[in-house]
Protein backbone atom coordinates (compact mmCIF):
# COMPACT_ATOMS: atom_id res chain seq x y z
CA UNK A 1 0.00 0.00 0.00
CA UNK A 2 1.11 3.52 -0.71
CA UNK A 3 2.75 5.55 2.04
CA UNK A 4 3.02 8.63 -0.15
CA UNK A 5 -0.68 9.42 -0.44
CA UNK A 6 -3.59 9.32 1.99
CA UNK A 7 -5.78 6.30 1.26
CA UNK A 8 -8.73 8.63 0.65
CA UNK A 9 -8.58 12.24 -0.46
CA UNK A 10 -11.84 14.14 -1.04
CA UNK A 11 -11.39 17.69 -2.29
CA UNK A 12 -14.20 20.26 -2.54
CA UNK A 13 -16.78 17.70 -3.64
CA UNK A 14 -20.28 18.78 -4.59
CA UNK A 15 -23.12 16.43 -5.48
CA UNK A 16 -26.62 17.35 -6.64
CA UNK A 17 -29.75 15.27 -7.09
CA UNK A 18 -31.71 17.65 -9.30
CA UNK A 19 -32.04 20.86 -7.32
CA UNK A 20 -31.07 19.13 -4.06
CA UNK A 21 -27.51 19.98 -3.03
CA UNK A 22 -26.60 16.73 -1.24
CA UNK A 23 -22.86 17.23 -0.72
CA UNK A 24 -21.53 20.74 -0.21
CA UNK A 25 -17.83 21.45 -0.71
CA UNK A 26 -16.74 18.35 1.21
CA UNK A 27 -13.06 17.92 2.11
CA UNK A 28 -11.81 14.76 3.83
CA UNK A 29 -8.57 12.82 4.11
CA UNK A 30 -8.24 9.29 5.49
CA UNK A 31 -4.86 7.70 6.11
CA UNK A 32 -3.85 4.11 5.47
CA UNK A 33 -5.15 1.76 8.24
CA UNK A 34 -7.39 4.50 9.67
CA UNK A 35 -10.97 3.73 10.68
CA UNK A 36 -13.34 6.66 10.15
CA UNK A 37 -16.95 6.48 11.30
CA UNK A 38 -19.38 8.88 9.63
CA UNK A 39 -22.51 9.78 11.59
CA UNK A 40 -25.29 12.32 11.26
CA UNK A 41 -29.06 12.67 10.86
CA UNK A 42 -30.94 11.05 7.98
CA UNK A 43 -30.49 12.99 4.76
CA UNK A 44 -27.20 14.54 5.81
CA UNK A 45 -25.28 13.04 2.86
CA UNK A 46 -23.45 10.23 4.67
CA UNK A 47 -24.38 7.37 2.34
CA UNK A 48 -24.05 9.57 -0.74
CA UNK A 49 -20.49 10.44 0.26
CA UNK A 50 -19.72 6.74 0.70
CA UNK A 51 -21.18 5.89 -2.73
CA UNK A 52 -19.16 8.69 -4.34
CA UNK A 53 -15.95 7.16 -2.97
CA UNK A 54 -16.27 4.24 -5.40
CA UNK A 55 -18.10 6.17 -8.12
CA UNK A 56 -21.46 4.50 -7.60
CA UNK A 57 -22.59 8.12 -7.60
CA UNK A 58 -20.93 10.64 -9.89
CA UNK A 59 -19.75 13.88 -8.33
CA UNK A 60 -20.59 17.25 -9.89
CA UNK A 61 -17.54 19.21 -8.71
CA UNK A 62 -14.25 18.44 -6.98
CA UNK A 63 -12.17 15.29 -7.02
CA UNK A 64 -11.81 12.01 -5.17
CA UNK A 65 -8.58 10.01 -5.04
CA UNK A 66 -8.10 6.53 -3.59
CA UNK A 67 -4.45 5.73 -2.80
CA UNK A 68 -3.34 8.56 -5.07
CA UNK A 69 -5.49 7.59 -8.05
CA UNK A 70 -8.41 9.64 -9.34
CA UNK A 71 -11.62 7.60 -9.09
CA UNK A 72 -14.06 7.54 -11.99
CA UNK A 73 -12.14 9.99 -14.15
CA UNK A 74 -8.82 10.71 -15.81
CA UNK A 75 -7.41 14.16 -16.30
CA UNK A 76 -6.97 15.53 -19.79
CA UNK A 77 -5.45 19.01 -20.03
CA UNK A 78 -6.38 19.59 -16.41
CA UNK A 79 -10.04 18.65 -16.90
CA UNK A 80 -11.75 15.47 -15.68
CA UNK A 81 -12.90 13.03 -18.36
CA UNK A 82 -15.18 10.25 -17.17
CA UNK A 83 -13.89 6.72 -17.61
CA UNK A 84 -15.81 3.88 -19.23
CA UNK A 85 -17.71 1.53 -16.94
CA UNK A 86 -15.12 -1.21 -17.50
CA UNK A 87 -12.32 1.17 -16.50
CA UNK A 88 -14.25 2.27 -13.40
CA UNK A 89 -14.78 -1.40 -12.51
CA UNK A 90 -11.02 -1.89 -12.45
CA UNK A 91 -10.67 1.01 -10.02
CA UNK A 92 -13.38 -0.51 -7.80
CA UNK A 93 -11.38 -3.69 -7.34
CA UNK A 94 -9.38 -1.89 -4.66
CA UNK A 95 -12.55 -0.85 -2.82
CA UNK A 96 -14.79 -3.30 -0.98
CA UNK A 97 -18.31 -2.21 -0.10
CA UNK A 98 -20.85 -3.70 2.28
CA UNK A 99 -24.42 -2.43 1.99
CA UNK A 100 -27.45 -2.36 4.26
CA UNK A 101 -28.93 -5.24 2.29
CA UNK A 102 -26.73 -8.30 1.93
CA UNK A 103 -27.16 -8.77 -1.85
CA UNK A 104 -25.90 -12.37 -1.80
CA UNK A 105 -26.56 -14.57 -4.82
CA UNK A 106 -29.48 -16.76 -3.66
CA UNK A 107 -28.51 -19.67 -5.93
CA UNK A 108 -24.95 -19.88 -4.58
CA UNK A 109 -23.86 -21.22 -1.20
CA UNK A 110 -21.68 -19.15 1.13
CA UNK A 111 -18.42 -20.54 -0.26
CA UNK A 112 -19.50 -19.89 -3.86
CA UNK A 113 -20.74 -16.38 -3.05
CA UNK A 114 -17.32 -15.46 -1.69
CA UNK A 115 -15.32 -17.14 -4.46
CA UNK A 116 -17.41 -15.86 -7.38
CA UNK A 117 -15.70 -12.50 -7.95
CA UNK A 118 -12.11 -13.76 -7.57
CA UNK A 119 -12.88 -16.52 -10.10
CA UNK A 120 -14.84 -14.43 -12.60
CA UNK A 121 -13.16 -11.03 -12.25
CA UNK A 122 -9.62 -11.78 -11.14
CA UNK A 123 -9.53 -15.11 -13.07
CA UNK A 124 -8.28 -16.84 -9.95
CA UNK A 125 -7.92 -20.61 -9.96
CA UNK A 126 -11.11 -22.18 -8.57
CA UNK A 127 -9.32 -24.28 -5.96
CA UNK A 128 -7.31 -21.28 -4.78
CA UNK A 129 -10.45 -19.12 -4.66
CA UNK A 130 -12.29 -21.75 -2.61
CA UNK A 131 -9.33 -22.06 -0.23
CA UNK A 132 -9.33 -18.30 0.23
CA UNK A 133 -13.11 -18.33 0.76
CA UNK A 134 -12.73 -20.91 3.53
CA UNK A 135 -10.12 -18.73 5.23
CA UNK A 136 -12.46 -15.75 5.03
CA UNK A 137 -15.41 -17.73 6.39
CA UNK A 138 -13.22 -18.63 9.34
CA UNK A 139 -12.24 -14.96 9.71
CA UNK A 140 -15.89 -13.91 9.99
CA UNK A 141 -16.70 -16.79 12.35
CA UNK A 142 -18.65 -19.01 9.94
CA UNK A 143 -16.36 -21.92 8.97
CA UNK A 144 -19.21 -24.42 9.30
CA UNK A 145 -21.54 -22.51 6.93
CA UNK A 146 -19.70 -22.91 3.61
CA UNK A 147 -22.40 -25.16 2.10
CA UNK A 148 -25.32 -23.05 3.41
CA UNK A 149 -27.40 -20.97 1.03
CA UNK A 150 -28.47 -17.42 1.94
CA UNK A 151 -32.01 -18.48 2.82
CA UNK A 152 -30.54 -20.90 5.39
CA UNK A 153 -28.57 -18.14 7.13
CA UNK A 154 -29.68 -15.52 9.64
CA UNK A 155 -29.40 -11.86 8.73
CA UNK A 156 -26.24 -11.49 10.78
CA UNK A 157 -24.69 -14.53 9.13
CA UNK A 158 -25.61 -13.24 5.66
CA UNK A 159 -23.97 -9.90 6.42
CA UNK A 160 -20.82 -11.63 7.63
CA UNK A 161 -20.71 -13.61 4.37
CA UNK A 162 -21.15 -10.30 2.52
CA UNK A 163 -18.15 -8.88 4.40
CA UNK A 164 -16.10 -11.98 3.51
CA UNK A 165 -17.16 -11.61 -0.13
CA UNK A 166 -15.92 -8.00 -0.20
CA UNK A 167 -12.62 -9.04 1.43
CA UNK A 168 -12.10 -11.75 -1.20
CA UNK A 169 -11.07 -9.09 -3.70
CA UNK A 170 -8.26 -8.06 -1.31
CA UNK A 171 -9.31 -4.40 -1.22
CA UNK A 172 -7.18 -1.54 0.04
CA UNK A 173 -10.27 0.19 1.42
CA UNK A 174 -13.53 -1.12 2.91
CA UNK A 175 -16.74 0.94 2.87
CA UNK A 176 -19.67 0.02 5.12
CA UNK A 177 -23.06 1.65 4.52
CA UNK A 178 -25.10 1.14 7.70
CA UNK A 179 -24.22 -2.58 7.72
CA UNK A 180 -26.33 -3.41 10.77
CA UNK A 181 -29.46 -1.36 10.03
CA UNK A 182 -31.38 -4.32 8.54
CA UNK A 183 -30.50 -6.68 11.40
CA UNK A 184 -32.38 -7.72 14.49
CA UNK A 185 -30.75 -6.32 17.66
CA UNK A 186 -29.29 -9.65 18.78
CA UNK A 187 -27.49 -10.05 15.44
CA UNK A 188 -25.84 -6.63 15.40
CA UNK A 189 -23.02 -7.53 17.79
CA UNK A 190 -21.80 -10.47 15.71
CA UNK A 191 -21.35 -8.19 12.68
CA UNK A 192 -19.76 -5.35 14.65
CA UNK A 193 -17.33 -7.82 16.26
CA UNK A 194 -16.11 -8.84 12.79
CA UNK A 195 -15.68 -5.17 11.83
CA UNK A 196 -13.75 -4.43 15.03
CA UNK A 197 -11.50 -7.41 14.29
CA UNK A 198 -10.88 -6.04 10.77
CA UNK A 199 -9.99 -2.64 12.16
CA UNK A 200 -7.48 -4.22 14.54
CA UNK A 201 -5.88 -6.01 11.58
CA UNK A 202 -5.16 -2.64 9.95
CA UNK A 203 -7.89 -2.47 7.30
CA UNK A 204 -8.67 1.08 6.18
CA UNK A 205 -12.39 1.51 6.76
CA UNK A 206 -15.07 4.15 6.28
CA UNK A 207 -18.23 3.24 8.16
CA UNK A 208 -21.59 4.97 8.03
CA UNK A 209 -23.48 3.77 11.08
CA UNK A 210 -25.83 4.67 13.91
CA UNK A 211 -23.95 2.35 16.28
CA UNK A 212 -22.27 4.76 18.65
CA UNK A 213 -20.70 1.91 20.63
CA UNK A 214 -18.83 0.83 17.51
CA UNK A 215 -17.69 4.39 16.90
CA UNK A 216 -16.28 4.58 20.43
CA UNK A 217 -14.62 1.16 20.22
CA UNK A 218 -13.16 1.07 16.71
CA UNK A 219 -12.93 4.55 15.20
CA UNK A 220 -9.74 6.54 14.95
CA UNK A 221 -11.89 9.50 13.95
CA UNK A 222 -15.59 10.34 14.01
CA UNK A 223 -16.93 12.59 11.25
CA UNK A 224 -20.28 14.31 11.84
CA UNK A 225 -22.25 15.43 8.78
CA UNK A 226 -25.31 17.62 8.54
CA UNK A 227 -27.00 19.12 5.47
CA UNK A 228 -24.30 17.82 3.14
CA UNK A 229 -21.37 19.27 5.05
CA UNK A 230 -18.79 17.97 7.48
CA UNK A 231 -19.61 19.88 10.65
CA UNK A 232 -17.06 18.34 12.98
CA UNK A 233 -14.42 15.61 13.08
CA UNK A 234 -12.48 14.43 16.11
CA UNK A 235 -11.24 11.41 18.00
CA UNK A 236 -14.09 9.41 19.58
CA UNK A 237 -13.14 10.66 23.04
CA UNK A 238 -13.17 14.30 22.01
CA UNK A 239 -16.24 13.89 19.83
CA UNK A 240 -18.44 12.26 22.46
CA UNK A 241 -17.05 13.95 25.56
CA UNK A 242 -16.05 17.39 24.27
CA UNK A 243 -17.97 18.24 21.08
CA UNK A 244 -17.25 21.75 19.86
CA UNK A 245 -20.14 22.65 17.57
CA UNK A 246 -23.64 23.38 18.80
CA UNK A 247 -25.15 21.23 16.05
CA UNK A 248 -23.03 18.28 17.18
CA UNK A 249 -24.08 18.80 20.80
CA UNK A 250 -27.74 18.86 19.80
CA UNK A 251 -27.41 15.68 17.73
CA UNK A 252 -25.63 13.81 20.53
CA UNK A 253 -28.20 14.96 23.10
CA UNK A 254 -30.90 13.37 20.96
CA UNK A 255 -29.25 9.99 20.41
CA UNK A 256 -27.24 9.33 23.59
CA UNK A 257 -28.88 8.31 26.85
Amino acid sequence: MSTTYPMVRVEKVDKYFGDLHVLRNVDLEIQNSEVVVVIGPSGSGKSTLLRCLNHLEKIDHGRIEIDGRLIGYREVNGRPLELSESQVAKHRRDIGMVFQQFNLFPHLNALENIAAAPINVLKKDRNAAHAQARELLALVGLPEKEQSYPEQLSGGQQQRVAIARALAMEPKLMLFDEPTSALDPEMIKEVLDVMIDLSQKGMTMVVVTHEMGFARAAADRVVFMDEGQIVEEATPEDFFERPKHQRTKLFLSQILP
